[in-house]
C-alpha cells in the first residue's frame, strides 16, 4: 500500500526533521489517524520527494524524521497550455485537476476578446493543482500563471512548437500529425466559448502558431484543453 503523500512548500536541504503545518498535521493525525512510527511521503513540487517517519504526532504541529530523500528530474518536454477562462469556474477547475494528473508543465489562463469576465483566485486554483499532483503521485507541480491577455502570450512565447486550436472552417492539420517529438517545448492555445476571433487567429498565425484541429466534433473549452494536453503528452 502506497504511503500517504503530502505537499510541503519548502524543504531545508540540511534538515533532519520537519515540523508540518497545522493543516497537514490535522489531516494526518485526526483524519488518517496516523501515529508515531508511521511513515509518509512529502513532495515540494520542484522534484524533491522525502520519505519521513512521524516522531511526534501532535495534531497541530506534527514532527517527522527524514528517512530518505530523492530528487526527480523535471519532465523532458515542457508543455504549456494557454486556455481561456470560462464562465463556469467549476469546469475550469476540473480542467486544471485533470491536466495536472496527465502531466502538463505550465498553465496560462488566457484572456481573449470573447472571454467572459470572472474572478480568478490564484490561491484556490493552485491548491487544486497541488491536490492533483499528490493524487497522481508526481513530484513536479505545474506552474500556474496569472491571467494573461492573448496578445501578450503570443508575442512573448519562445516555445519550439506553437499551436492554436480553433473551430473556424479553414485548412487545418490534426494536432496528432503535427507534433515533433524531438522538440522539447510546446505551447497550444485554446479559446473561449465562442472561439477565437478571426483577428486573433490571424495574429497567432503571423507569430508562427500552427492552426490545428482536435478531432471531428466541436468541444467545450475545458474538453478541448484536456484533449490537447493528452495528445501532446502521449506523443
Amino acid at each position: 500500500m502506497a504511503l500517504p503523500f503530502f505537499y510541503i512548500e519548502t524543504i531545508d536541504a540540511d534538515a533532519s526533521s520537519i515540523v508540518l503545518s497545522e493543516e497537514t498535521s490535522k489531516h494526518m493525525i485526526q483524519v488518517l489517524r496516523m501515529h508515531v512510527g508511521d511513515q509518509i511521503q512529502l513532495a515540494d513540487g520542484i522534484g524533491k520527494k522525502i520519505i519521513a517517519e512521524i516522531t511526534d504526532d501532535n495534531r497541530k504541529k506534527c514532527t517527522v524524521q527524514i528517512v530518505q530523500t530523492t530528487n526527480h528530474q523535471p519532465p523532458t518536454t515542457n508543455l504549456t497550455i494557454a486556455i481561456s477562462l470560462i464562465k463556469n469556474t467549476t469546469r475550469f477547475e476540473w480542467f486544471l485537476e485533470k491536466a495536472t494528473e496527465i502531466g502538463v508543465t505550465t498553465i496560462i489562463p488566457l484572456i481573449c476578446k470573447r472571454t467572459e469576465k470572472q474572478n480568478f483566485r490564484h490561491d484556490r486554483m493552485n491548491a487544486i493543482l497541488i491536490s492533483a499532483m499528490l493524487q497522481s503521485q508526481q513530484c513536479w507541480l505545474p506552474v500556474l500563471r496569472e491571467p494573461t491577455k492573448f496578445n501578450a502570450v503570443i508575442s512573448s512565447t519562445s516555445d519550439q512548437q506553437k499551436f492554436i486550436a480553433h473551430c473556424v472552417d479553414e485548412e487545418k492539420r490534426n494536432l496528432a500529425d503535427m507534433v515533433n517529438e524531438n522538440l522539447s517545448s510546446k505551447i497550444i492555445l485554446i479559446g473561449p466559448e465562442g472561439d477565437f476571433t478571426p483577428g486573433e487567429i490571424d495574429m497567432a498565425v503571423k507569430h508562427h502558431f500552427i492552426p490545428v484541429a482536435l478531432g471531428n466534433t466541436r468541444l467545450r473549452t475545458e474538453t478541448a484543453g484536456l484533449v490537447a494536453v493528452t495528445l501532446l503528452v502521449s506523443l
